[in-house]
Formats: structure tokens, sequence, C-alpha cells
């Protein structure tokens, strides 16, 4: 390694007795909010957000790297200024988002929203289980392996789709252009898809149209992946768990929260136990990177 001291920024001082340990590297809190130090920044350490806002300001003539702590980096290409490169947060959210995106499907299904609503009633009747359902997994990608690693075990036949079809160890997987075959066949759909042009409005009119009476469409991915209007307008006829949602916050008022067979939580399928020290990891890992004279890894722009 070089003998260098990295200037690395933390986002709030509970940072700096955690990195405390790091040879080569002198740290100093800075959230982002507050205007940027005037010396130059090796490696800043974003708060935990999915927001894009605010990176228009950074300056890259005293900045090199930011890390983020989100997978996600949607608009950030809209306003990070050129010559500062971006990181996403690989490894750190995926099998936690997994387990919210399992979670939700169960409490969809055995409809423990339902119980939880109807306090000091005691309404015994028969659920839909994940045994002997069909389940499709759409996206095959990071969260899209935890989530199918997390399936096991409960009973259910897998049919997994991806933007491109193929054979793996575990046996097929199909072309997005077999949706309007397989949708009637299943019982739940999981969306761990990336956002992208293609992806926006994905699960539309049609798509939850080819789906049977009563089936629930989890998504852990992103909320403009789903047509929100079109949720509302199928009055319950398909459910929906997700833990993200278009638009996101959802409005106090918006008709989803009161759309029969909706279940939401607030985009926290990576705030668990487990992100601070995979995220900590992360950064230690890019810390020894810059030391050594390499580009970071993971990195999506820049």
């Amino acid at each position: 390694m070089t003998s260098r001291t990295l200037h690395v920024t933390v986002p709030d001082e509970s940072w700096l007795d955690s990195l405390a340990d790091l040879d080569g590297v002198e740290l100093s809190v800075w959230d982002m909010s507050a205007p940027q130090p005037e010396r130059h920044v090796d490696l800043a350490v974003r708060p935990y957000t999915v927001a894009a806002g605010g990176l228009e300001m950074l300056d890259a003539d005293r900045l090199d790297v930011v890390q983020s702590q989100a997978l996600g980096f949607d608009g950030v290409a809209d306003t990070l200024p050129a010559g500062i490169t971006y990181c996403n947060a690989v490894g750190v959210h995926e099998e936690s988002t997994a387990e919210l995106a399992v979670a939700l499907l169960l409490a969809s299904q055995r409809e423990l929203d339902r119980y939880a609503r109807e306090v000091g009633q005691w309404n015994r009747g028969f659920t839909a289980s994940l045994i002997d359902r069909r389940l499709m997994l759409l996206g095959t990608g990071g969260i899209g392996r935890e989530i199918e690693k997390r399936l096991d075990g409960f009973g259910a036949e897998l049919v997994r789709v991806a933007s491109a079809a193929r054979q793996d160890e575990r046996g097929t997987v199909h072309d997005q252009d077999e949706l309007p075959a397989l949708l009637p066949t299943v019982d739940a759909v999981l969306l761990a898809v990336p956002l992208s042009d293609s992806t926006t409005g994905f699960v539309d009119d049609a798509f939850l149209a080819a789906l049977p009476d009563g089936a629930v469409v989890v998504n852990v991915s992103r909320g403009k992946v789903v047509d929100t209007d079109a949720v509302v307008r199928q009055a319950g006829r398909v459910r929906l768990a997700a833990d993200v949602t278009d638009p996101e916050p959802l409005p106090p008022d918006h008709p989803l929260w009161t759309t029969p067979g909706v279940l939401i939580s607030p985009h926290v399928g990576g705030m668990s136990t487990a992100m601070r020290p995979r995220i900590e990891a992360v950064v230690r890992r890019q810390v020894a990177r810059l030391l050594d004279g390499q580009r970071p890894d993971d990195v999506v722009l820049g």
C-alpha cells in the first residue's frame, strides 16, 4: 500500500468509533446536507437515502468518490456532477430485502394484516398457504437470488423469469416473453427487477388481469415497476404486498391505503440490524482499494 492518507467523511459521529482502527485514514463527519468541506475528500459515505436530490451541489474538484448506503441509484445520473465516482451498496441489502419479501408474502397469504386490524375479534377462517402453491420470481439478480434461497422449504413450486431464458443448476429460467402464458398459472408474483425504461409500469392492467383471482403481487423492487392506478382499479381482485410505492412516500389520502387486499410497508427492506456491519465492511473494502491505488468496487457512475 501507499503511504498517503485518505480523507474519508462519514455521515455521523457513530462511524468515528466504528472505523477508528483504519490505518492511513483521516475521518471527519459530513452528513452531505451541510456545506462541503473546503479540503479535498477522497471518499464520502453518504447517509442512508434512496433520494438523488442534493448531489447536484457537490464540487467535483474537492471530492473523488461517493459511497452510497443504498443499492438503488435511481436519478443519480441526472444530478451527480461529472468527475465524481458513485458506488452503490452491493451486498448490504439483498438478504434483508429478500427476508422482507417473504414476510410480506406470508403475511398477505395468511391475512395477518386483517387479523391485526380486527382487535378484540376472534374471526377464524381458512387462508392461503405457500404449501402446494406456484410462485413466480420475476428477476434473478442479487435480491432475486436471495428470495429464491429463502423460499426453499415452503413446499411451493417456483417459476423463475428473467429478461432472457436460460438453464442453470436449478433448472429453467423463463423469458419475459413467456409471461402471458405463465401468469394465469401462478398464485403469487415476487418482483425483484431493477427500475429501467423497460420495467417502469411493467405491472399494468394487462399483467394484473392475466393473474387468477386472489393472486398476490409482492413488490420489493421499485414503486414505479407497478402501475399504482392499475392496482386500485383491480379493487381487491388481485392483492398487493409492497415495500415500495409510486408515489413514495405514499400520501395519507392516497386510495391505495384503503384498497382491499393491499399491505404496505414504508420502504424498509434494508433497514434491519444486518445493515450496519455490512455497509461498514463495504467502506473498509473501498478504503483498502483506494489506499492501494485501485478503482473502488461497485462503481455505477464515474
